[in-house]
């Protein structure tokens, strides 16, 4: 019979996040429903308060989390009642073009992210006061429980902390794999990492485990620059320009072999100083989510094409949910990932606004919500 869940649904654009009973299906061939134990405050979830990402509103917030499986729908294989998961934003069907070519990250149901109905079947599964509700990616982890596709978890072994399952679903995932597989950072280069929140932060991780000679972190918050010397940055700087005057003599005129864009919201007129940090020859990975109507960029094509650098872009550091994940989590385990001190602070459900405020005030890197 349906559950009624506590979520933080979001009903307009510019409100605060508002704490609501949901009733959940029950699930589906396909579905999954998980109790959630942890989920991150992410940036990303601010995107669709400012309607920078347009969401089908009402909506429940949140992309980033860990949980135990509660039951399962016909079908479902790979995760049982009482698994303990990550809640992927990043669903990985396994079987589109995609998936089978190693690029579980660009799947086909990426398609359906957005989507007020089930990712399984359409059905609209989640009411609240009258009105069918969407889901942040799918999956809305702002929520005691989360319906959501089995395509959208990855099970995990259960002595690991649900903390550090919540991000690497998000934030280390996408951090580290910038650095690594999308910049292709190699022992000895120069890594600038624009922008030190949730997803920088483990940028700096990523190029620091890669073999960087330098890592650069630039941000203008002095909290945020102390952290990412913590976290393996050798020089820090307040803003881009700051860098700009010290970076040739660092690097002996060489410049930045890889740079990494994660600021909170990447403006158009932000590619054009980011390249001229960049090597030639070099890489620029743009991370952070921009307004989604955005259309102009300053970019001076001269220079990208005739010192030959390239930008790129990525969702999930450009790699798979299913094999990123469980090796993230090694990498911890084994004391090469710095996770749990990734975490400021700690907050209630109903609490989710304070987070946010906290957030946009420069004072977390990554705020959660813990459940139970």
């Amino acid at each position: 019979m349906p559950k009624t869940t506590k979520a933080a649904v979001l009903w307009g654009v510019g409100e605060p996040w508002s704490i609501e009973d949901v009733e959940l299906d029950d699930p589906h061939a396909g579905d999954v429903l998980v109790r959630m134990k942890v989920a991150g405050l992410c940036h990303s979830d601010e995107h669709a308060v400012t309607g920078d990402l347009p969401l089908p509103l009402p909506a429940i917030g949140g992309h980033e989390g860990s949980g135990v499986v509660e039951s399962v729908g016909p079908g479902v294989t790979s995760v049982a009642p009482g698994d303990h998961v990550a809640v992927s934003f990043v669903p990985s069907c396994g079987r589109c073009r995609w998936c089978s070519g190693g690029m579980g990250y660009i799947c086909d149901d990426g398609a359906k992210l957005f989507d007020l109905g089930m990712m399984s079947d359409g059905r609209e599964a989640h009411h609240s006061k009258g009105h069918a509700v969407g889901r942040y990616a799918q999956v809305g982890t702002f929520a005691e429980y989360v319906l959501c596709s089995e395509n959208s978890v990855v099970r995990a072994e259960k002595d690991l902390s649900f903390e550090a399952l919540a991000l690497v679903s998000c934030g280390v995932g996408t951090g580290v794999g910038s650095a690594t597989n999308r910049a292709g950072t190699r022992p000895g280069d120069t890594v600038a990492v624009i922008g030190i929140g949730g997803i920088g932060i483990n940028a700096i991780q990523g190029a620091k485990v890669a073999g960087a000679a330098r890592v650069i972190g630039i941000d203008p918050i002095a909290f945020k620059r102390e952290k990412a010397v913590e976290f393996g940055a050798t020089h820090t700087f307040s803003s881009v320009e700051e860098a700009m005057a010290a970076v040739p003599e660092l690097t002996w005129g060489v410049m930045c072999e890889r740079v990494i864009l994660s600021t909170g919201v990447v403006t158009g007129d932000l590619l054009d100083p980011a390249l001229n940090l960049t090597a030639k020859g070099g890489t620029l990975v743009v991370t952070g989510l921009a307004p989604m109507m955005q259309q102009d960029v300053n970019l001076n094509l001269f220079m990208l094409a005739m010192l030959n650098k390239e930008v790129k872009g990525t969702i999930f550091g450009s790699g798979n949910p299913r094999e990123v994940i469980p090796r993230l989590l090694t990498m911890y385990r084994e004391g090469v990932l710095k996770i749990d001190e990734l975490v400021t602070a700690r907050y209630s459900l109903e609490e989710v606004n304070q987070g946010y405020q906290d957030m946009r005030d420069g004072k977390n890197l990554r705020g959660i919500l813990v459940f139970d």
